[in-house]
């Protein structure tokens, strides 16, 4: 069984934007690459730890906001690593398609309104798609682990689930105030953004059920199982249609 050891990469302050590392023997998985210009910032990371770039064997992302995806070519540049994500998000990646957004709240809508969102990053093709249904097995890269499809958040979601109890979820959920927060972070709520209520609460409670313990994210965190399944059930009221009680809006390339 190979010993994996989760490391926070933080790409903003107050845990408003995470990237994250799992580490083992036989080297990291990046998950996600944080927005334009985090490189920087992960290298610091990886070098207090020992590491460099060309430790980073696979890079895993999450969905298609820039805040996930926005640095993911330069570190494949870096690292040689393939970029693995879902086709339900390759329009976006490629920059085919303008991103959407249904904002969950009064937070959600004002940071639509600032630049941060919006920001451009270089398009690219995942050099692993994968397609609805499928499961991605992470044993060749060291780690024991699966990749799955969740959408709920965007269409092409994925979530990395670890025999380790750990589940490194972007954004199906966040944690603290105003978007990971200063205070608060061991308190689940919705991200700004979010697809489908009733998507993201049958995931979260499949991978409470599962044996889940420890959820990490893109903004605060992480957070244990009794929070993520209070949470899960909240959203599970607020019915099945996408963007339930919400506006979506539009990026405009």
């Amino acid at each position: 069984m190979f010993q994996t050891q989760i490391i926070t990469l933080p790409i903003l302050p107050f845990g408003m934007v995470n990237a994250h590392l799992i580490r083992s023997e036989a080297g990291c998985i990046l998950i996600d690459t944080g927005i334009p210009g985090s490189e920087l910032k992960i290298g610091k990371v990886l070098a207090q730890y020992g590491l460099t770039f060309r430790d980073i064997k696979l890079i895993v992302v999450t969905h298609a906001h820039t805040d996930h995806a926005g640095s993911a070519v330069r570190l494949r540049e870096l690292s040689g690593a393939p970029i693995l994500a879902h086709q339900d998000d390759a329009a976006f990646y490629s920059r085919k398609e303008p991103m959407t957004y249904c904002t969950t709240s009064w937070v959600g809508k004002l940071f639509l309104k600032t630049p941060v969102p919006h920001e451009q990053y270089e398009g690219f093709l995942p050099d692993i798609m994968m397609n609805n249904g499928n499961a991605f097995n992470l044993l060749d890269f060291g780690v024991e682990g699966t990749v799955r499809h969740t959408g709920g958040h965007t269409p092409g979601s994925i979530a990395v689930e670890l025999s380790s109890q750990d589940m490194m979820v972007g954004d199906l959920i966040a944690s603290g105030i105003l978007i990971g927060g200063v205070i608060l972070k061991g308190r689940a709520i919705r991200p700004p953004f979010e697809d489908d209520p009733a998507t993201v609460s049958r995931e979260l409670i499949r991978m409470v059920e599962k044996g889940g313990q420890r959820f990490h994210m893109g903004h605060g965190g992480p957070l244990d199982a009794r929070q993520v399944l209070r949470h899960a059930k909240a959203l599970a009221k607020l019915g099945g249609n996408p963007c339930a009680s919400v506006k979506c809006g539009h990026q405009h390339d």
